[in-house]
């Protein structure tokens, strides 16, 4: 069995993560229309992939959605839910001489409330990779800091604070998040912050082995003795040299991030409709996955494919940067 090689898994990983990086940054000009709203809903309701409607404005507000319209000398004939409904030229705002100018296309599908996944789906992951990033990199600051302070603090705060650290590492991470939701009812923001706030201690405990392995090598000792301040050590010195093994965790835990958010959301936990998350669409789906298969699927598909290109890109910084990984080897 061979293995693919680490720029392969690295080039991989990272064209996933930037497409969804671009997919994500360019949502409002992707989507094709906004994520909430509902048209129609009895009409538009568990719309299979692919359907086309045709979209009658009524002109005193509102619309209708039809499966299919007639243009008559009265006005417009429009068939919808089964039954025909006939409507004067008075009534309809975008009347042609055809028909109607609007088309609603579902291209993959639409849900309970007759909104279109595809925009939903492209927002989503714009909330997704928003929470995974945002609390990442808090995640990230907070496991820098502690793992530093534990490091540079001498014997007794490394003591104090890598207990610390052990005592937090214990509480089960999906049941704290949980407990956390279920008490505060979190919105994006309060999201990103618990999320951040409970996921750093392997960060500070990667940060604090690699500081200490660092401190006695013959650049440390020489910046000693040129003077330099043990800030301006560890700031100049020994975070540069000692931020792949954190970087390479922060990139799994991204994954880690998205999926918690979603499992959160799909338990009612977390971001609460209309914003679009996969977690809650998800949920939304389960009810309905042999009438409205694509409702589940599509969504869950998107997470997997997220998961995936961020656990390439870790396993591709791994191979590439972490040396104790260039004389592996190959399978």
């Amino acid at each position: 069995m061979t293995r693919r090689k680490p720029t392969a898994t690295l080039l991989w990983g990272g064209t996933l993560a930037t497409l969804l990086a671009l997919t994500a940054l360019a949502a409002p000009l992707l989507a094709p229309y906004d994520p909430a709203e509902q048209l129609d809903p009895p009409a538009g309701l568990y719309r299979p992939p692919g359907t086309v409607l045709a979209a009658v404005h009524l002109a005193g507000g509102g619309w209708r959605l039809a499966d299919r319209v007639r243009r008559t000398p009265e006005g417009l004939e429009i068939e919808r839910l089964g039954t025909v409904e006939t409507l004067s030229g008075r009534e309809v705002a975008n009347l042609t001489a055809r028909g109607v100018a609007d088309r609603r296309v579902f291209l993959l599908g639409s849900d309970k409330f007759g909104r279109d996944l595809a925009s939903r789906m492209l927002y989503g992951t714009r909330v997704s990779l928003a929470v995974g990033l945002l609390s990442v990199a808090l995640s990230l600051s907070l496991g820098v800091l502690v793992g530093s302070a534990a490091a540079m603090g001498g014997r007794g705060a490394d003591f104090l604070i890598m207990r610390g650290v052990d005592a937090l590492m214990a509480f089960p991470f999906l049941f704290l998040m949980m407990a956390l939701a279920a008490f505060f009812h979190p919105g994006p923001a309060l999201i990103v912050t618990m999320l951040g706030a409970t996921s750093w201690m392997q960060i500070s405990r990667l940060i604090r082995a690699e500081i200490l392995g660092l401190q006695n090598r013959e650049f440390i000792v020489a910046a000693r003795s040129l003077g330099q301040t043990p800030f301006a050590i560890l700031w100049r010195h020994l975070l540069p040299n000692a931020y792949t093994p954190a970087v390479i965790r922060a990139a799994l835990l991204i994954a880690d991030m998205i999926l918690i958010e979603s499992s959160l959301s799909f338990l009612g936990l977390g971001l609460q409709p209309p914003i679009p998350s996969w977690g809650n669409m998800i949920a939304e789906g389960q009810e309905v996955l042999l009438q409205g298969w694509w409702v589940a699927t599509f969504p869950g598909a998107a997470l997997a494919l997220t998961i995936l290109a961020f656990n390439l890109l870790a396993d591709g910084l791994r191979d590439t940067f972490d040396p104790r990984t260039a004389t592996l080897p190959r399978l």
